[in-house]
């Protein structure tokens, strides 16, 4: 296939509702993309005024997703980098904060030369930078950009206007807008309706841009006729709009997109004579495993502070999707609120009963911090498969300290700044540090495993790298107490000085890890740790299972 000799932009943008899916989408077309040979980046640009996510609640926001190089960003960066397992980084994230934020500090510098600076032409021509810089990469082909929130959001004009002038600039061949719209089943009228995406597609129109392409996310498939109708109204060729309807799992959505012809749509306006056919069967594979599962389920408790937004934990829940497909099982998800756990009337065996396996959750602050630890001691002294994943760590080394060492009063210097044993302490070049924004230790950093260990067992490997979000560490002080109790070190720095993993002697599996491993978990290649807590699980759920049929077997025979 011919290479183009400029990087081809597509735009996607979003009406009618959020939450439609524009990040699924982008991914899924950018993992067709690729299939068919083409080189492909995703970017997200969001029309919030934070300079990045990494301050905003989970509640606002969901999870904070991490790069390589310590970009914290928006969790759709998970998506891209999970479907086409490339990954992702500081430039593929760019906020109107900090658009306005270079812009302001260029003013002040006195780079536009005493010129009055306004959106037109400054925000906007500073977004058309960023782009032009990202497509700056010769290896790429297609550079696919997301555009956060939906048309009408007030926000997120500066970026249309970007998008409008460099359709212009660029010609039809070079840019494409795919407009992602929603298409509402009426159960009482068993119709689907048309006109919330019409009047979307309208205040497009409003900004001066003509979608190339449709995609109508609805419950119930589009019919041809349905499509004409879109089509006409919306001054778009019937077939260039396109059906996205409900799937049992995300990990459809480019199978259906496929079906769809999506992507050969796409490489028609955007000018590739010659494309190879995309080999899709390792993805069948996995959706398949996904949705039937050949040895059963499983249930893990996922204990968080921030159970009624499952979005907060969005790599972990793709993580367990990703271990359960290669471990032969479906995982179940029960969200376990830390908090419940912290009433003395709280009864684990009846909450957790079913569950093959907990998983406390990271997080921040002390909300929640007690529960958290309950539910480690009874991981810990029931013998079911634990994960401790940052705070998740730090809370299972509070909870050894306390219950196994002696050190009654330990905690976290996090919760207590004056704690007689501060197990978890800040680190030292976190002290002087009066910032929150983008200043914790972020990215990837490499990690020694020690051989004979369940982290070395997982990764068959000495020397692994994963990405880090966090302020607080294990304190040296007390390793040898730990090490007496029956804690095992098994990943360090390279130079020994910050543990990175723990583990349980004579425990089934009980592994806490100071980094974030979910964020590095990808369709076709799973996460090694998930993979393995998920087995330890599977495992435990048989041994249950058989104890259960050997109870059965001893008790009396009813009489007639």
């Amino acid at each position: 296939m011919a290479r183009p000799k400029n990087v081809k932009h597509i735009i996607v943008t979003g009406g009618v509702i959020s939450s439609l899916g524009k990040g699924i989408l982008s991914a899924s077309l950018g993992m067709l993309l690729k299939s068919r040979g083409l080189r492909v980046a995703i970017q997200k640009y969001d029309p919030y005024i934070n300079v990045d996510p990494g301050t905003m609640s989970p509640y606002q926001h969901g999870e904070v997703y991490v790069t390589d190089d310590g970009a914290e960003t928006d969790l759709d960066l998970g998506h891209y980098e999970r479907f086409l397992d490339e990954s992702t980084s500081q430039s593929s994230n760019l906020t109107m904060g900090r658009v306005y934020k270079s812009v302001i500090d260029k003013e002040r510098s006195g780079e536009y030369l005493g010129a009055t600076v306004q959106v037109v032409p400054h925000v906007i021509d500073e977004i058309k930078d960023r782009l032009a810089e990202q497509a700056k990469n010769s290896s790429l082909d297609i550079l696919i950009t997301e555009i956060g929130g939906t048309i009408g959001d007030i926000e997120s004009l500066p970026f249309l206007e970007a998008m409008r002038q460099m359709k212009l600039e660029m010609g039809d061949r070079n840019l494409l807008n795919i407009h992602l719209t929603f298409v509402p089943y009426i159960k009482a009228a068993s119709e689907l309706k048309t006109k919330p995406t019409q009047h979307s597609v309208k205040m497009l129109l409003e900004t001066g841009i003509q979608p190339d392409i449709l995609v109508c996310r609805s419950e119930k498939p589009l019919s041809r006729e349905i499509k004409n109708k879109v089509g006409h109204f919306c001054n778009v060729n019937d077939l260039d709009v396109i059906g996205l309807n409900d799937c049992e799992t995300i990990y459809e959505v480019p199978l259906m997109l496929l079906k769809e012809k999506l992507d050969q749509r796409v490489l028609k306006k955007l000018g590739f004579k010659m494309f190879k056919e995309p080999s899709l069967d390792h993805w069948r594979d996995f959706c398949n495993k996904v949705k039937s599962p050949k040895d059963g389920e499983v249930t893990i408790g996922i204990c968080g502070k921030y159970t009624e937004y499952p979005d907060a934990y969005k790599s972990i829940l793709e993580s367990f999707i990703h271990a359960g497909a290669s471990n032969n099982v479906k995982v179940n998800i029960r969200l376990l609120r830390a908090e419940d756990a912290e009433q003395d009337s709280f009864n684990f065996s009846r909450e957790l009963e079913g569950i093959c396996g907990i998983l406390v959750a990271p997080g921040f602050g002390d909300r929640g911090i007690e529960g958290k630890i309950r539910y480690i001691r009874y991981a810990r002294e029931n013998n079911i498969p634990f994960f401790g994943i940052c705070l998740g760590m730090q809370c299972a080394s509070i909870e050894f300290a306390r219950n196994v060492c002696g050190l009654q009063d330990a905690n976290s210097t996090e919760f207590n700044k004056r704690v007689r044993f501060p197990v978890i302490d800040l680190m030292e070049h976190q002290k002087k540090i009066k910032e929150k924004g983008g200043t914790m230790r972020l990215g990837s950093y490499p990690c020694i495993i020690r051989e004979g260990s369940k982290a070395y067992d997982a990764y068959r490997k000495f020397l692994i790298n994963e990405r880090h979000r966090h302020r607080y560490e294990f304190n040296n002080t007390y390793r040898q107490v730990f090490e007496d109790g029956g804690i095992v070190f098994s990943g360090t720095s390279p130079n020994g000085e910050l543990v990175e993993i723990i583990e349980l002697k004579d425990h089934r599996w009980f592994v806490g890890v100071q980094f974030h491993p979910e964020l590095k978990s990808r369709v076709l290649r799973v996460h090694p740790l998930f993979h393995g807590f998920v087995a330890a699980a599977k495992e435990y759920s048989r041994g249950s299972r058989q104890m259960e049929l050997a109870v059965d077997m001893t008790l009396p025979i009813p009489a007639e």
